[in-house]
């Protein structure tokens, strides 16, 4: 029922910037948590950046003062800007949403994930 969509990944140099954005559909009501995880090869899954709907953030002590949360609940989307982009940073990014249904039931839905590569 719910599909999250994610957009803007990429190839980009070290140091440069990406924007990620994920726009979640279906039978919605209304949604907590967004946030965005990463995986490398190798790697377990790791959270990266979450905000509330209140837009309480937080974030992974290796992105904090580079990267920005930010949602928009109008367009059921949440996006993340990637500033002074490292190697280190490279994987593949998912955004996941806790919603809640117009029935009032509450799931947790992962995008399809977008390969960030950051060369040095």
């Amino acid at each position: 029922q719910v599909q999250l969509v994610e957009s803007g990944g990429g190839l980009v140099q070290a140091g440069g910037s990406l924007r990620l954005s994920c726009t979640a559909s279906g039978s919605i009501r209304s949604i907590n948590v967004m946030g965005w995880y990463r995986q490398a090869p190798g790697k377990q899954r790791e959270l990266v950046a979450s905000i509330t709907f209140g837009g309480s953030t937080h974030y992974a002590d290796s992105v904090k003062g580079r990267f920005t949360i930010s949602r928009d609940n109008a367009k059921n989307t949440v996006s993340l800007q990637m500033n002074s982009l490292k190697p280190d940073d490279t994987a593949v990014y998912y955004c996941n949403m806790e919603v809640l249904t117009i029935l009032y039931r509450r799931s947790e839905h992962w995008g399809q994930g977008t390969q960030v590569t950051v060369s040095s």
